[in-house]
């Protein structure tokens, strides 16, 4: 008698895992299948300078990188980053444009990314039921991380009429004593908006009514503003701490080298037991790259005057973008003051509660790929749809027309 064998269950995948969204790269996947069947994809989804040409990593970073690897450079450095880069790191930081701060070589842990200071912090600074209090719409990160560590996201709301400001009202209206970390993403991604010296002052004023409260400053994009407002959270701050996250990703144009960090402001000394634990975090993992450490260093500590042509560069694209939206029936938007992203509106009566599908049916019959607002917040970021300027010219007009054709037919 034979007997029949049923396949083993599924082992079940943990619900931490299960559950997390990252829309920027959810919806290469229907991109990837168009081009295995031969179409070529017109892609504004990713904020990755080298995936269009134009905006290459200057040539003194990489043969600094190049250097490192050909001279061995190649074992585990320091854990918390190579000494000479957190001490230039610490001295970018003293001259930012518009205020820096004393900023020193110990204040500054070298990260594997932002991703990785933002886990580590996480980590270090949320116990069950703690909240992280971040702006909606936001970096996907920010709502997937928290909960790995037992706690969870709150929004508060940017403002989609006024260059989306921070609503100072509802970020007080939602701070509690369990706001472990209050978050400022500056210039912001997903939208482009950069939040002016007044705003951030407010927000200290608010977190200092909250002892147990960090300020979190996703600085990221702090070169890459077109009207030079961007001040760095720290410098405001005389007491309430601030955390400030950077790296070698944007504003050096070297995403993949996996290159960040954090550098703790606390001129209160009220992080000292947070700071040894993020220590013993970073020793657990041992370091970020070496050779990739060493290539940042040179951006640093080298000539920065091709800064300011990929600016204009990055200006010029924006603007264009700008005019052929302000010509579009069925979209709008705010202009961005910084990063490479801006943030359109869906005022289009068949999509304008429908984002996500806005995004996959334009991909399907024009083949030009966007990312839905509400990936980046599913109650504020709905009736969006995100866009990079990172392509020139050329590519941005056939791009729009096609959207503009797509819109026409809807």
């Amino acid at each position: 008698m034979s007997s029949v064998h049923k396949p083993p269950a599924p082992i079940a995948v943990a619900s931490r895992a299960a559950h997390i969204e990252y829309a920027i790269r959810d919806v290469v996947v229907p991109a990837t299948e168009l081009e295995r069947q031969g179409h070529e994809i017109l892609k504004l989804n990713i904020g990755d300078p080298l995936a269009y040409p134009g905006l290459p990593t200057q040539e003194h970073l990489v043969e600094a990188y190049v250097q490192a690897l050909r001279s061995q450079r190649n074992g585990y450095s320091p854990s918390y980053g190579l000494p000479e880069l957190r001490r230039a790191i610490a001295l970018d930081e003293q001259g930012k444009a518009n205020g820096g701060w004393a900023c020193t070589e110990d204040d500054v842990y070298v990260c594997t990314g932002v991703t990785e200071a933002l886990q580590i912090l996480f980590a270090a600074f949320l116990e069950e039921g703690d909240k992280v209090l971040a702006p909606g719409p936001h970096y996907p990160p920010y709502m997937a991380y928290p909960p790995l560590f037992g706690g969870k996201t709150v929004e508060y709301r940017l403002d989609p009429d006024d260059g989306w400001r921070l609503d100072l009202e509802d970020i007080r209206a939602k701070m509690d004593d369990r706001v472990k970390l209050l978050v400022v993403i500056n210039p912001n991604n997903p939208t482009g908006g950069i939040a002016d010296r007044k705003t951030l002052e407010g927000l200290l004023e608010i977190a200092r009514e909250w002892p147990r409260c960090t300020v979190l400053a996703d600085e990221i994009y702090d070169g890459l503003n077109f009207s030079g407002a961007h001040v760095s959270l720290a410098s405001l701050s005389p007491d309430v701490p601030v955390i400030a996250l950077n790296g070698v990703s944007k504003v050096y144009y070297a995403p993949g080298w996996r290159i960040g960090y954090m550098a703790f402001h606390d001129p209160r000394n009220r992080l000292v037991l947070v700071r040894d634990g993020v220590e013993r975090l970073l020793r657990s993992r041992l370091c970020a790259s070496t050779p990739a450490q060493v290539g940042y260093l040179a951006g640093l500590e080298g000539p920065k005057d091709w800064m300011e042509a990929y600016r204009q560069k990055l200006l010029h694209q924006r603007d264009y973008c700008l005019e052929r939206i302000a010509a579009l029936d069925g979209m709008e938007v705010q202009a961005p003051g910084g990063a490479f992203y801006m943030f359109p509106r869906l005022t289009h009566p068949r999509w304008a509660r429908d984002d996500k599908k806005f995004v996959l049916d334009l991909l399907d019959q024009e083949k030009v790929l966007l990312v839905h607002g509400s990936g980046f917040s599913p109650e504020l970021g709905a009736g969006f749809v995100r866009l990079v300027f990172l392509p020139g010219v050329d590519f941005l007009k056939e791009a729009f027309d096609r959207i503009e054709r797509f819109l026409g037919n809807s």
